[in-house]
């Protein structure tokens, strides 16, 4: 299984710029370690920050040249789209209110796009982005990355194989810590843009760890909400802006689940767990100990398959990395996604057709459905927790 990576490491070296991810911003250290992790695509441009200075700052300790570091991401994206050598994808990684002007001026210059999520902080934005996608024939990423690791995809497969039978319920939560105390007040950065309806849009909790209980659910599934009813809280001291959510959910096909995401739960670090419940048995899977897989069968005694040991679905041991023991996680899910994404592209800048395992990346329509996501909630809660239904 694990012979196979070798086989994704001929595309040629694509070129990307960067949006976002200056000094103090992790994400976008994240983003281009992983991208790196492979040599599929070098970094080339950049407008890392809002402070002309940090992007400098930034940009240089890269080894980028000076003429391809920009004051604003507007002056970059007109100036690169301009140039021989322009960038083949753009990558932003900035705090949410600025996702729609930076992915739509990528767009309308053709650049192909990977944004962080959530994808906007209103859905016409997405809708809007989604039409220009299509539009232009451009591929877009929404970097729900979690879904990208092998034994989500192992899972994935064995649902889609019919293993646990018909889905019932579904049980999801994604605790933290971070912001049982006022974290914010502090000037600490990650906390300060998150917590701010000016930079983080309608929602905190749900839209920065909601969002990925529910695309992680659909990659598993295949189910879509049709209707919720959230509840949204606000624990910390003056805070505007959720930091605890608990949200029940009812699919498309009659099954139910409950979501629980919080900033403010104290002894979790990144808690995310998925328990998926069939007629014929059910798994579990924890972003904490993501190479495992804890699977119950109806009349069989309870396993725990481990990636790089255990047979696992073909796609799944495609993106397993090294062998058993030797621990794969959230640099590498980074790095599946970007190089799936990153072979995508080269085969299409190619002209060759496009298969399913291809374009096995969180795309626009997850990004659109995650806003929505978020958006139903906030409106349910704000009305009392009403249910409502995903129209």
């Amino acid at each position: 299984m694990i012979e196979g990576k070798s086989e994704i490491e001929k595309a040629v070296k694509l070129r990307y710029g960067m949006i976002g991810g200056g000094p103090g911003a992790f994400i976008g250290e994240v983003h281009r370690k992983a991208i790196a992790l492979d040599g599929k695509a070098e970094l080339v441009c950049g407008c890392f920050s809002r402070s002309y200075e940090n992007t400098l700052a930034t940009g240089l300790s890269l080894g980028l040249p000076r003429d391809r570091l920009y004051p604003t991401f507007e002056e970059m994206l007109e100036s690169e789209a301009r140039r021989g050598d322009r960038p083949d994808f753009i990558v932003i990684v900035t705090p949410n209110i600025y996702h729609y002007r930076a992915a739509r001026l990528a767009l309308n210059h053709g650049f192909h796009v990977v944004c962080d999520k959530p994808l906007t902080t209103d859905s016409r934005d997405a809708a809007e982005l989604h039409r220009i996608a299509h539009a232009k024939d451009l591929l877009f990423c929404t970097a729900y990355a979690y879904s990208a690791y092998p034994m989500v995809k192992h899972a994935r497969d064995m649902i889609a194989a019919g293993e646990l039978g018909g889905i019932r319920f579904v049980n999801a939560e994604y605790p933290q810590e971070w912001l049982a105390t006022p974290l914010e007040k502090t000037g600490q950065k990650q906390a300060l843009w998150r917590t701010d309806p000016k930079t983080a849009g309608i929602s905190n909790c749900t839209g920065d760890i909601g969002s990925h209980i529910e695309h992680m659910v659909s990659h598993m599934t295949g189910l879509r909400i049709a209707s919720l009813c959230a509840r949204l809280e606000r624990f910390g001291e003056d805070r505007v802006l959720d930091d605890n959510a608990t949200i029940m959910v009812n699919y498309d096909d009659g099954a139910r689940g409950v979501y629980w995401s919080s900033q403010i739960a104290v002894g979790h670090d990144n808690g995310f767990r998925v328990r998926i419940y069939g007629t014929k048995g059910s798994l579990e899977w924890v972003q904490e100990d993501p190479n495992h897989l804890r699977v119950s069968l109806l009349g069989r005694p309870n396993s725990v398959l481990s990636r790089g040991r255990d047979p696992m679905s073909r796609r799944a041991g495609f993106l397993s990395r090294i062998p058993a023991g030797h621990p794969e996680g959230y640099f590498e899910c980074f790095a599946d996604m970007y190089s799936t994404f990153i072979t995508a592209l080269a085969k299409k800048k190619k002209g060759e057709p496009l298969e399913a395992d291809d374009l096995d990346f969180p795309g626009i329509e997850d990004g659109i459905r995650g806003v929505r996501f978020i958006e139903k909630c906030v409106e349910s809660s704000d009305r009392g927790s009403v249910w409502l239904t995903m129209d």
